[in-house]
């Protein structure tokens, strides 16, 4: 690579905060097809609807929320071997075979790349969710351009129950979809109880201070946000 083509290259964010500022400008600035077409909520109000009903009074007057986290499988061919038209169309079929079928107090979202994200409040059981969101994954009847048939892997996580703050809730719906994803695919996957441990000498003793500080200062536990740090690495490198 020449040494003026190095430096037309665009600069590599080089932290998360970084990275999240960069995601952040593209998503307001950029109008895709598939969101034109499709006209559906954006990731960024999934956060603002999502962070407002957990602050809410909804736990207390028992009501259930339940979010899952919808990823097309294998979506990269797509795009490679029939063209980005194809495969905006496709994400276009897919998002209305999803909203096609919500069931009332649910609503669905365009959280970027091939993934859609969902948000149930309502009276209905976790448990009646997991179903729904089953015969959804098995009755996915969109194709490629040669008639093939696809599929969706799905991760959900329980409000109150999994977790009831924003960012570790989604980080739990994400693990279940990243399980779903390893183990085969097309598949849907509840958030469960994980293994932790302990912190490490991996640290400095800055940084266990500082953190000590900001736990006490937000009143979040330190684990808490340790895993909101590595989750946000773990996406900038998109792992």
């Amino acid at each position: 690579m020449s040494k003026k083509a190095e430096t037309d290259k665009p600069a590599r964010p080089v932290t998360v905060k970084d990275h999240m500022a960069l995601n952040t400008a593209n998503t307001k600035k950029k109008h895709t097809a598939v969101n034109d077409a499709l006209k559906f909520p954006t990731g960024e109000q999934f956060e603002k609807d999502l962070t407002e009903i957990l602050e809410s009074d909804c736990e207390a007057q028992g009501e259930t929320v339940v979010i899952a986290l919808i990823d097309f499988d294998n979506f990269f061919h797509i795009n490679t071997d029939f063209g980005v038209e194809a495969g905006d169309k496709v994400l276009i079929d897919t998002g209305h075979y999803i909203k096609d079928r919500l069931p009332a107090g649910a609503t669905v979202y365009r959280m970027g790349g091939d993934e859609f994200g969902l948000i149930f409040k309502g009276d209905s059981e976790r448990e009646e969710i997991f179903l729904f969101l089953n015969e959804l994954k098995n009755g996915f009847n969109v194709k490629t351009p040669d008639g093939a048939d696809q599929t969706i892997t799905i991760g959900m996580a329980t409000a109150f129950l999994d977790a009831s703050r924003y960012a570790e809730l989604v980080r739990k719906a994400d693990s279940a979809l990243y399980r779903a994803k390893i183990s085969g695919r097309n598949r849907v996957a509840m958030a469960k109880e994980e293994k932790m441990v302990p912190k490490t000498s991996h640290y400095t003793q800055d940084q266990l201070q500082r953190l000590n500080k900001l736990s006490k200062q937000e009143g979040i536990g330190e684990a808490i946000l340790l895993r909101e740090a590595l989750d946000m690495l773990l996406k900038k490198y998109d792992i």
